[in-house]
């Protein structure tokens, strides 16, 4: 950036309080939370639910197959739930309920409400909190994960908990995604390509929040979206590395959980995903990088990665130890061919 000279004080004077007012307006007032619900508006009652169940999404937009999948899991098959929308902000163009629209097309919907929620203090909004405890599943839309980081520690953090807890739901698309894996790349300091990471894993556009949701049989794992379509795998290995290095997971191993654009991970309640619509990337780092420091290349010798096609499936409780292809990275150049590999069959 250039800078002029400072001007002399009395033209420097006369200028601020030419520009006072645009300062004084250039700070946008936050929208008031909003609510608005398509379907009945009484809530479904019942005693018991028969998830969890979650869909993980490479794209903002609800994916049918696996939203249908999750509704009959939790449901069981019969009766009808209700499902809460959360965004961090409005849709810029088109419907204002683009989520509720696709779901409100699919058996077993009772309701579908969205709350657009603009503030940290919007977590604690007591209508919001209490829609999303009365629902069954709760869906992150796209948008900015950070905004969603943000509600860590508010009551909007264990209402959506509660959901799960009771044999609900949860899910999301694109940033939706993000904010459902245990390590949450949280982008509050901007977006990082995958060149930058694995030239500085400690690239300061790198930040994760952690402790925000840990669902059964989802630990140690971090979530991208757009995978392949915007070439994120040499991302999500300098983020798989950090976790590692930094001991955001236990057992010094950590999984990369990466969807394409139009993909959907669907997870049942003991774990099972089943990938559909476009191909998911599970990349395991399982032991400490041999170099991750700042401003300083990427160096990790073998993670092991599974590409799964649509209607494949990974176990995410009894995690495989085999089926998997192996890439590396030496001093933050990444092995050719990141996203298609041979699966070893005879793992030891």
């Amino acid at each position: 950036m250039i800078r002029t000279p400072l001007r002399p004080a009395t033209c420097l004077a006369a200028s601020l309080a030419l520009l006072a007012p645009a300062l004084i307006t250039a700070e946008p007032a936050h929208a008031a939370a909003k609510r608005i619900r398509l379907g009945s508006l009484a809530d479904v009652s019942r005693g018991s639910w028969s998830g969890p169940a979650y869909t993980m999404n490479g794209s903002g937009g609800v994916v049918a197959a696996t939203m249908s999948r999750a509704i009959d899991a939790i449901r069981g098959g019969t009766g009808s739930l209700d499902v809460v929308v959360l965004a961090g902000s409005a849709p810029t163009s088109g419907s204002t309920t683009p989520e509720c629209d696709t779901v409100m097309g699919l058996a077993g919907v009772n309701s579908c409400t969205t709350w657009t929620l603009t503030r940290r203090s919007d977590g604690d909004n007591s209508a919001a909190n209490t829609d999303v405890r009365n629902a069954e599943f709760v869906y992150f839309a796209g948008g900015d994960q950070c905004d969603y980081a943000d509600w860590k520690g508010t009551a909007l953090q264990n209402s959506v908990k509660s959901v799960v807890a009771k044999g609900g739901g949860s899910g999301g698309g694109s940033a939706g995604h993000h904010i459902n894996s245990a390590v949450v790349y949280d982008a509050c300091r901007g977006g990082v390509t995958s060149d930058e990471a694995l030239y500085d894993p400690y690239d300061p556009a790198i930040t994760f929040t952690t402790g925000m949701f840990v669902w059964p049989n989802y630990a140690g794992t971090i979530n991208d979206s757009h995978f392949v379509t915007r070439d994120r795998m040499g991302r999500t290995m300098a983020f798989v590395a950090r976790a590692i290095e930094d001991g955001l997971t236990t057992g010094g191993a950590a999984w990369g959980v990466g969807v394409d654009d139009g993909g959907s991970l669907f997870i049942d309640g003991n774990g099972r995903a089943t990938a559909a619509g476009a191909d998911t990337f599970v990349v395991l780092g399982d032991h400490r990088p041999e170099q991750a420091d700042a401003d300083r290349y990427l160096s990790y010798d073998g993670y092991k990665i599974w590409r799964l096609r649509p209607g494949q499936t990974y176990d995410f409780k009894n995690r495989p130890t085999c089926g998997y292809y192996l890439r590396s990275v030496v001093r933050g150049v990444p092995d050719r061919n990141l996203y298609d590999g041979t699966p070893l069959t005879n793992c030891g």
